[in-house]
């Protein structure tokens, strides 16, 4: 009998709002933010990423102001790939 995978996470993006300011958590694929923070530490800190996504589940890719990816996050933790580096 295989192993069963889990499903696929959710994936989103955290990057700067270019037109309103502040930084905005998308789901892949939408236009509009999930979630709006006014500073990216705001974000990054005391689990506010996890608290925004639905269900506490997910990927974020987290981006420099310059549009580069920064890191990317896995939550829970438990569902990080032992295959991907961070």
């Amino acid at each position: 009998m295989a192993d069963k995978k889990p499903p696929p996470l959710p994936r989103f993006t955290l990057e700067k709002n270019t037109k309103g300011g502040g930084w905005d958590l998308k789901r892949e694929g939408a236009d509009r933010a999930t979630k709006h923070f006014e500073k990216k530490s705001e974000a990054t800190a005391g689990g506010a990423l996890s608290r925004a996504l639905p269900g506490g589940v997910g990927t974020v890719r987290i981006r420099k102001e310059d549009g580069k990816v920064q890191e990317e996050r896995t939550f829970p933790r438990s569902r990080d790939p032992d295959d991907t580096p961070g």
